[in-house]
């Protein structure tokens, strides 16, 4: 499926992408919320700034993705491969990250207040000025 296919489709009302290709895609500043990519294979794409509100993104690859300053609050990455992600400046506020594989992601500056990191694979990760899931700034 092309980028302009899944606009359109999103734009009329759909929402489940599962298990989509979208590996090397842009979709700076894009609006997906709510959309569910269940096991969706989204690496080394370019989502940074895009809006992913409530959006479901259990069992996804998002190895190597850019998805800085990106608005992930309430989405649910539990199981998500994120190594090596891009998440500096997200909003991932209330996000589900429960046995997400985050080894080596960014995630300085990031907004982590109720996460839910439960599990989650956190080696090599950068953590500078984040707010952790209690409220308190990673230093």
């Amino acid at each position: 499926m092309s980028i302009d296919e899944l606009l359109v489709r999103y734009q009329s009302g759909e929402r489940s992408f599962k298990g989509i290709n979208l590996i090397g895609t842009y979709l700076n500043g894009v609006d997906l919320s709510g959309a569910d990519f269940q096991g969706a294979s989204i690496c080394e794409a370019d989502l940074s700034k895009a809006i992913l509100v409530g959006t479901n993104l259990t069992e996804a690859s998002l190895i190597r993705t850019n998805l800085s300053g990106a608005d992930l609050s309430g989405a649910d990455l539990s199981g998500a491969k994120l190594f090596e992600a891009k998440l500096n400046g997200a909003n991932l506020k209330g996000a589900k990250l429960k046995m997400a594989d985050l080894i080596d992601a960014d995630l300085s500056d990031a907004e982590l207040v109720e996460a839910n990191l439960y599990g989650a694979y956190l080696d090599g990760a950068t953590w500078e000025g984040a707010t952790m899931p209690d409220g308190r700034s990673h230093k």
